[in-house]
């Protein structure tokens, strides 16, 4: 089973983030669609400078928060546009991707919870003391633990293509696609090479070498933060998700309180994107209640 995910893995995402290089027309037009509505600027907060897309001007704040490697425009062009019409929407370049360099993404021990606490920050300047938050992927990971620290902040939570644990058949998937040049696809690279140019390599380094020291550790990444949380929690998956195995959103469903699940049947890691009008109307319909 592990030796089945890992090809599936490199045959088709090589990444935990973008994965609609391939996009159909339409979804490639959701991207104008939130670029043209959306306004942006560098936010100084948690001691660093942040690029930052905010759409939407009535309505409860959310914050989207991006996967590994990604950016808000790689990562939430759909959410940008889609949740503008009912709530002021925020995105951003976690530190060291995208536009929020220099300087260059790092791993420290605590890289999720300082994603967290950057995201919080952010808001804060932007004025928002309470929110929701909307998690992909790694993304996923550091929204639980924003949630669990910042319970006063957090008003309801999303989650997607997250994990609370790693386990060696995530590292040998990880593995997999560490040789860009060798196992990402052509529209991964023609998708990420732009942004990071000769630093591609060694940021996907970094990442697989955290995963790697994740587990050294004992695997757990907010496993307790997941149990801890007080907010209602959406969790939404793709039953077929080659990165993120079914176990990982189940698992999250039945340990956080006030949490419901919800799989797409032949979704896979992006499900945001694939079914872009599906996901949001869920979203949103979670949102208003």
């Amino acid at each position: 089973a592990a030796m089945r995910r890992v090809a599936r893995l490199s045959q088709q995402v090589t990444s935990r983030t973008v994965v609609d290089a391939a996009a159909p027309a339409g979804q490639l037009r959701c991207r104008a669609v939130a670029s043209a509505a959306a306004s942006s600027k560098m936010v100084e907060a948690n001691g660093r400078s942040f690029f930052v897309i905010s759409a939407g001007s009535t309505g409860s704040p959310v914050i989207c928060m991006p996967g590994a490697m990604g950016t808000a425009e790689t990562d939430f062009p759909g959410q940008l546009a889609g949740f503008a019409g009912s709530h002021q929407v925020v995105s951003f370049d976690p530190r060291g991707y995208g536009r929020s360099r220099p300087p260059v993404r790092d791993w420290p021990v605590d890289f999720y919870q300082r994603d967290a606490e950057d995201a919080h920050a952010i808001m804060k300047v932007l004025g928002f003391d309470s929110y929701s938050v909307v998690g992909w992927s790694d993304g996923a990971n550091a929204a639980v633990i924003l949630a669990a620290r910042r319970p006063e902040a957090v008003r309801k939570l999303v989650i997607f293509g997250g994990n609370a644990w790693v386990e060696q058949e995530d590292i040998d998937s990880y593995e997999a696609t560490r040789d860009v040049k060798k196992n990402w696809s052509k529209r991964m690279l023609a998708l990420h090479e732009p942004v990071y140019g000769d630093g591609l390599q060694p940021m996907w380094d970094g990442f697989c070498d955290a995963m790697k020291g994740i587990m050294e550790r004992g695997g757990d990444i907010c496993k307790g933060e997941a149990q801890s949380l007080k907010c209602p929690t959406f969790v939404l998956a793709g039953a077929k998700d080659p990165i993120v195995p079914n176990y990982h959103p189940e698992w999250f469903a039945k340990n956080i309180p006030n949490a419901r699940l919800h799989f797409f049947p032949d979704g896979k890691h992006n499900i945001h994107i694939k079914y872009n009008d599906e996901f949001n109307k869920m979203v949103l319909e979670f949102l208003a209640e």
